[in-house]
């Protein structure tokens, strides 16, 4: 079962060190930056940017995993950590990552 077909698990842990490669490798354009799993999504105009955030609600409310957007003209900034882990990077980020950019490359075709 690929990330992008798989669900968010109440009270996931923390990853350990050790499971990140692995796991970044299928997500590669996300980085781990401060305990958190971030990447920027670019495009043409706010409007498509907004699109992309309605999109990305969707699946958000779906998985309830709930990351920080920071929404600009031309991207969306999004950082996933879970609390329940101590505010560190979380099977449930991975997931969510996956699926995000799984609604990138559907609007964008990227």
């Amino acid at each position: 079962m690929t990330l992008r077909e798989r669900h968010c698990t109440h009270g996931a842990p923390a990853l350990e060190a050790s499971e990140l490669p692995a796991l970044l490798a299928q997500v590669p354009d996300w980085q781990v930056e401060d305990k958190r799993l971030v990447r920027s999504f670019a495009f043409t105009d706010y409007h498509e940017t907004i699109e992309f955030v309605n999109a990305l609600a969707w699946m958000i409310h779906a998985e309830n995993h709930h990351p920080d957007l920071t929404v600009r003209y031309r991207h969306c900034i999004v950082a996933w950590t879970t609390h329940s882990a101590g505010n560190a990077v979380s099977l449930n980020d991975i997931i969510c990552a996956a699926k995000a950019d799984a609604i990138y490359e559907e609007r964008t075709g990227a």
